[in-house]
């Protein structure tokens, strides 16, 4: 029952969340609405008993959204002056189609009953993850750091202003 209740929340928290970074008319705050909407996915993670995810969704996902939020204020020079019109001429037409196809989509799940069991608690991953991480797998993982720190490096390079 807890469960449900936690799986219930957290989903209201993403769909609050998804509309805040559709609907809100300045860059910095969908961005953190982004982040609090990484934040939740991560939660749903972390009560499926997927430790491994859970932690790399923080670490990656909502670590990165922080970064974005810093290249923001740093790059676009105020952030507070980044503010657009969100909702086009096609709001109206779009919103009646989400409608449908969010329609569609309960009478599909409705249609199919699942037969869902009630499970024992999921054991840790990590372990595993992290043998294979550090033994089979430890040249490609140290490989792709590489091509991520040369990534972040050229971003750099790129995003800096020339001198005058």
């Amino acid at each position: 029952m807890t469960e449900q209740i936690i799986f219930y929340l957290l989903a209201a928290v993403i769909t609050l969340a998804a509309l805040g970074v559709v609907l809100l008319p300045t860059l910095m705050h969908s961005a953190l609405c982004l982040g609090l909407c990484l934040a939740g996915v991560a939660g749903i993670f972390a009560s499926l008993g997927s430790d491994f995810i859970f932690a790399a969704q923080i670490l990656v996902y909502v670590g990165g959204i922080a970064v974005l939020i810093l290249f923001v204020v740093l790059l676009a020079g105020s952030a507070s002056g980044r503010i657009t019109r969100q909702i086009n001429a096609q709001w109206l037409p779009a919103l009646l189609l989400c409608g449908l196809f969010g329609w569609a989509f309960l009478k599909i799940v409705a249609h199919f009953s699942f037969g869902l069991a009630p499970q024992s608690a999921p054991e840790p991953t990590v372990r595993a993850l992290a043998g294979l991480m550090l033994g089979d797998y430890a040249v490609p993982f140290e490989l792709i750091s590489i091509v991520l720190l040369a990534s972040m490096t050229g971003a750099v390079l790129f995003g800096r202003r020339k001198a005058e």
